[in-house]
């Protein structure tokens, strides 16, 4: 029997008489159950936080839909109101409204104590420049996965005319002569640089070609918000992308794009437990390339009109899996089926080439039980679709091996969810510490453990 809890953000927190614990960051997990239900999936957090700032590039007022409640989406919410932006529920719950008319600069100070660990102010640095003339960056946070150099926004903002100021405070970056359009080629298809780019170009004069672009469904669905706008822009072949500036855009009224990296967690949890989840709102055409890797590590799933169900099709089998940017296996997506893969029978191996540090999270995965041997300069030799990079690492993981409770401490947002997981599959307790970050990418995360069955309490 559990208990409901109430957090900060107004969602409820499932526990077995454990009382009122607002912001717990301590679940005690008793595993060896299979998650059984359904939950639903909103807009995906790589969109609608991009959204949002792109609202200060209209001269009216923008609605957007199916927002989710994350800590993330209210961390820019905080930043947007703090330089003016006035935003106010919209006409349908999970929708926002955001009104620019009264945009105005902040401080460091302001902008770095709504920003915490986010990366987002730096995606505010384009429609700052085009509005005020003046955008401000303090230090940058984000999940220790790995070095996010933010060099390839500098060099695109430059590229653009705007001159760029380092001080102990941060960075401060302006525009005297305005932005003008220019050819960009990135050294790799950074999905920040090249939302960087997008946000940046559909103001500045003239015509804008980036090259070696990133083309993340996300990254579509930003061009959908900003071509509603009054935005022209095309993408051709083999990553590029070409921006035609104007002079104004208006204000959009858009429903976000579907989680995919929540639906693809869930996936991997209901493969891990032995469980059977109903993934409302996610979609076939957005998920192809996880959906084969998901059915050939033994995976079974019916494509329905309003979502997909996932469950075991028998054993797990293993599979090799290398990352890459879209369309290729997506880095967020191998931390959930690492889990699963402890459980195949037999040897499957991940090849990590986007984020240098992301394998780091297995090291409580052998404490608990898992034989996963990570090799830190990735693997020579084999078949591989993906050129070897020089910062890649590869896990080899050994199955099946039976995992036990452990207490394990969350070190980022995917680890996080898939430490959950893992104590969800394993036998006895464990208690997972550091569980707050997991908000900032998944919706109302202890209430759809309770609907799937989940047995734990917030205990600290």
């Amino acid at each position: 029997m559990t208990t409901l809890l109430n957090d900060t953000a107004g969602n409820k927190k499932s526990g077995r008489g454990q009382g009122t614990h607002a912001g717990a960051e301590v679940l005690a997990i008793r595993g060896g159950r299979p998650l059984h239900g359904t939950i639903e999936v909103k807009g995906a957090k790589n969109l609608v936080t991009k959204a949002m700032v792109a609202a200060l590039l209209g001269e009216t007022p923008s609605t957007l839909r199916d927002v989710p409640e994350l800590s993330d989406v209210a961390v820019v919410r905080s930043l947007l109101e703090v330089h003016g932006v006035t935003v106010t529920d919209g006409d349908e719950p999970g929708s926002l409204v955001l009104d620019p008319s009264g945009a105005a600069s902040a401080h460091f100070e302001e902008i770095d104590a709504h920003a915490g660990a986010s990366r987002i102010p730096i995606l505010f640095c384009g429609p700052l420049l085009h509005l005020l003339g003046e955008a401000l960056i303090p230090d940058l946070g984000g999940c220790r996965i790995g070095d996010r150099p933010i060099n390839f926004h500098m060099d695109a903002l430059r590229a653009f005319g705007a001159i760029v100021d380092k001080s102990y405070e941060g960075i401060r970056i302006t525009a005297p002569d305005g932005l003008h359009g220019a050819n960009i080629e990135l050294p790799y298809p950074s999905v920040g640089a090249t939302e960087q780019v997008l946000l940046t170009a559909v103001k500045a004069k003239g015509v804008t070609e980036l090259k070696n672009a990133a083309i993340e469904p996300e990254i579509m669905d930003l061009i959908a918000v900003l071509q509603k706008m009054g935005a022209i822009i095309s993408y051709e072949p083999n990553r590029v992308i070409l921006i035609e500036g104007v002079e104004s855009l208006r204000g959009y009224d858009h429903r976000s794009i579907f989680d995919r990296n929540e639906a693809v967690s869930w996936a991997c949890a209901a493969l891990a437990t032995d469980g059977e989840i109903f993934v409302q709102g996610a979609k076939q055409q957005d998920l192809l390339t996880f959906l084969n890797v998901f059915r050939k590590a033994g995976g079974w799933f019916d494509v329905r009109e309003d979502g997909i169900l996932f469950r075991r099709g028998g054993s797990i089998k293993p599979v090799v899996v290398e990352t890459d940017v879209h369309p290729g296996y997506m880095t967020d997506w191998q931390q959930p089926l690492i889990v699963a893969l402890t459980q195949a029978e037999g040897e499957s191996t991940v090849h990590e080439t986007v984020y240098e540090n992301r394998l780091g999270f297995t090291q409580a995965l052998v404490k608990m039980g898992a034989d996963i041997v990570v090799h830190p300069h990735g693997l020579e030799g084999g078949q591989r679709r993906v050129p070897r990079r020089a910062l890649e690492q590869a896990a080899v993981i050994n199955g099946p091996t039976p995992l036990t409770g452990a207490e394990i401490e969350v070190p980022d947002l995917r680890g996080g969810f898939s430490y959950v997981v893992a104590a969800l599959a394993a036998q006895g307790e464990s208690r997972v510490s550091g569980v707050g970050i997991i908000s900032r990418g998944y919706e109302k995360f202890f209430d759809k453990l309770t609907a799937l069955g989940a047995d734990f309490d917030v205990v600290g």
